[in-house]
């Protein structure tokens, strides 16, 4: 299958899971799932634990192959065309994907090197991107030794160093204090239009701040879609995570 062409004036990737299903021996975590993400849209993925947000990020990012239906990337399959989809990508996961031994300079010089980047252009990105989440304080210090709230930064830092048109974030906020959630939602704020952003959440206030369309998994199951304010907007949008309550897809 031949590339397709690099999206326009950075406006992101497209994304398109038809039918997509995924089982785990007996148990369906996606079952049959359908939805689409325009480029340089901020699409978040709702539902509570277990409900198969992290499942259709992992078949997203090619971690998983899916049981049945398809997912693609600007029409690349992220298993057959790994690393033109991985190369579109910027990846921030829920629980820090860091090496905390590493200082941060070099962390990010590392992970800057593994997404191709050498020479000046490495070292530019990585002073680029450091300056980019006030990292300059603390570049120098081992990663291990840093608060949860910059850890988190590090972690999202990374993802951005490559200035990919995809950014993917699960539970970027997580267990933050207000201040430190503030800085990590301003940063995905300056990202909308401009990239496609896939926000990974269980956070309704987050979703609301941030996305313009969201997905409501429950069960593995799609059980709403549309624009945040009309799935949110409800009286009781809680109704479509418990358990029992009609899907509304």
């Amino acid at each position: 299958m031949s590339e397709p062409s690099a999206n326009q004036a950075g406006r992101g990737c497209r994304i398109e899971a038809q039918d997509l299903v995924r089982r785990f021996g007996d148990h369906v975590a996606l079952d049959a799932v359908s939805l689409g993400v325009e480029p340089g849209e901020t699409f978040g993925l709702l539902g509570a634990n277990g409900a198969g947000k992290t499942t259709f990020i992992r078949l997203l990012t090619g971690y998983l192959v899916p049981s049945a239906g398809s997912v693609r990337v600007d029409g690349l399959s992220p298993i057959r065309d790994a690393q033109a989809v991985h190369a579109r990508m910027g990846f921030a996961a829920e629980t820090s994907r860091i090496y905390p031994e590493l200082r941060v300079r070099g962390f990010l010089r590392f992970a800057a090197g593994a997404r191709g980047l050498a020479g000046r252009d490495r070292e530019a990105a990585v002073e680029r991107t450091l300056a980019r989440f006030s990292l300059e304080d603390v570049a120098n210090r081992i990663v291990g030794n840093l608060s949860k709230g910059f850890q988190q930064r590090v972690s999202l830092a990374q993802a951005f160093l490559h200035d990919p048109p995809l950014l993917i974030v699960d539970e970027p906020t997580s267990g933050l204090d207000p201040l430190q959630r503030e800085e990590i939602r301003a940063q995905l704020a300056e990202a909308r239009g401009r990239r496609t952003v896939v926000l990974c959440t269980h956070d309704l206030a987050e979703a609301r701040a941030l996305a313009d369309r969201v997905a409501v998994l429950r069960a593995g199951r799609l059980v709403a879609l549309g624009a945040t304010e009309d799935v949110l907007g409800a009286d009781d949008p809680l109704a479509l995570f418990r358990p029992g309550d009609e899907a509304t897809a």
